[in-house]
């Protein structure tokens, strides 16, 4: 094999408008109509078809700000729907899987992909196939870019979303500047606000500018993370793919409520939810949580009464991924933050001090304790087969609205056989 042959490809899969993309799915009749997804409480628009993108709505804007648009160009709107994104994505990275095994997942809808191993001269046609097959098994077009290096990839994406062929690669792209060029700084993976400030007041607005910047520059004005963006941006290598996850030191659960919450009974129910959500999350990667903490918060910006924040923080005896021990650590943290005649915005709770289950395992343990574990697997395997919640607790509330706003919510979700739509044959 030459050493062409073994020139360091790095490809960047990921998602067309990706959140649209999912509510497409199921209503193929909006495909080449703009349709927007909102975030939680339909507050700001998180994703836009290229329609929508034509007619000037911003990503991140307020939905109360484009509507007029929306009203005016019949824009379709569509309430966040977690649950389907989720389940889609993890669709998209098992195909990827089914190609290769050298891949970083990098967020729901892109993933990096190691194809040092091909030949530069057929690595095209292979990322052809992998963009065709996803679009066959999943229904979500996408667009994949090719570079030496994974910031080269993710510039490399930026102009594969505007080709029809939906593929470009830079590997063999002898001068790379004048592409380079027309990339602005901030939109260079890895150059944040403050970073894109410092570049832009000392005249480098380009990722051309960027590449070409001396060492000696770097090392007197920035940092390390700009000496290696720029040696990316030369095709050298510097970043290497994370194939090998890192166990998470903490889990996170938190929502904000469509309407203020000013009762104990509807936080507790909230916080518990959130635990038998995060509790189901560690077991899922076998890990157990050595404490918890609990938050509330009222909204900053409310016109009437004091701003008020707290947590509290409770150290489980022995690490556990027990919801029924978790839900009740909970509840004792949420009784010391609740104050009454306070009109709540938000709820969460953390699970801190996560260690490995095989670490933690305990020889002598109790009749009780394996028939809780087994009583935790069954609830696991039957939401997994018929959607989260269908076994819960109590506290958490039955049957329950959500109290979250979500006024074009689509009530799709696949990975729950109830709300699977129903297909009638002719």
């Amino acid at each position: 094999m030459s050493s062409t042959q073994l020139t360091k490809k790095i490809a960047l899969v990921d998602c067309n408008s990706f959140y649209v993309s999912c509510e497409r799915l199921f209503k193929p009749s909006l495909i080449k109509k703009p349709v927007i997804v909102l975030s939680n409480n339909d507050g700001c628009i998180i994703s836009r078809s290229n329609e929508a993108k034509d007619l000037g709505i911003k990503m991140g804007d307020p939905y109360f700000k484009a509507k007029d648009i929306i009203v005016k160009n019949n824009v379709h709107v569509f309430s966040s729907n977690y649950s389907l994104y989720g389940d889609i994505s993890r669709r998209v990275m098992r195909t990827l899987k089914y190609f290769t095994s050298e891949i970083e997942i990098y967020s729901i809808d892109e993933a990096f992909l190691d194809l040092t191993s091909f030949p530069n001269d057929l690595v095209e046609l292979f990322v052809k196939k992998i963009r065709n097959t996803i679009l066959e098994w999943t229904g979500i077009p996408t667009s994949i870019g090719i570079a030496t290096t994974k910031t080269l990839s993710k510039i490399a994406n930026h102009i594969a979303k505007k080709e029809k062929s939906g593929v470009v690669s830079l590997v063999e792209k002898k001068n790379i500047d004048p592409i380079l060029e027309k990339i602005n700084i901030n939109d260079v993976w890895g150059v944040g606000k403050q970073l894109t400030k410092f570049y832009i007041k000392n005249d480098i607005n380009n990722a051309k500018q960027l590449k070409n910047v001396s060492n000696t520059w770097i090392k007197k004005s920035s940092n390390v993370l700009s000496s290696r963006t720029a040696m990316e941006l030369r095709g050298i290598s510097c970043i290497d793919l994370e194939i090998h996850q890192t166990k998470r030191k903490s889990c996170c659960v938190s929502r904000s409520f469509g309407k203020k919450v000013e009762n104990f009974q509807e936080l507790k129910e909230s916080i518990v939810a959130h635990c038998l959500n995060a509790s189901e999350k560690i077991r899922s990667e076998s890990l157990l949580t050595k404490s918890i903490t609990v938050f509330i918060r009222t909204s900053p910006f409310q016109n009437k009464g004091k701003y008020y924040s707290n947590s509290k923080t409770i150290d489980f005896p022995i690490a556990t991924d027990n919801s029924l021990e978790i839900v009740k650590t909970a509840l004792i943290a949420l009784d010391y933050v609740f104050k009454k005649s306070f009109r709540y915005q938000k709820s969460g709770i953390i699970l801190s001090g996560l260690s490995n289950l095989e670490n933690n395992e305990n020889l002598f343990s109790s009749i009780k304790e394996n028939k809780i574990k087994n009583l935790m697997k069954s609830i696991d395997y039957t939401n997994l087969k018929y959607g989260r919640s269908t076994l819960s607790l109590a506290d958490a509330g039955f049957h329950k609205k959500s109290n979250l706003k979500k006024e074009y919510f689509s009530k799709i979700d696949t990975s729950d056989f109830y709300c699977l739509p129903t297909v009638r044959a002719i």
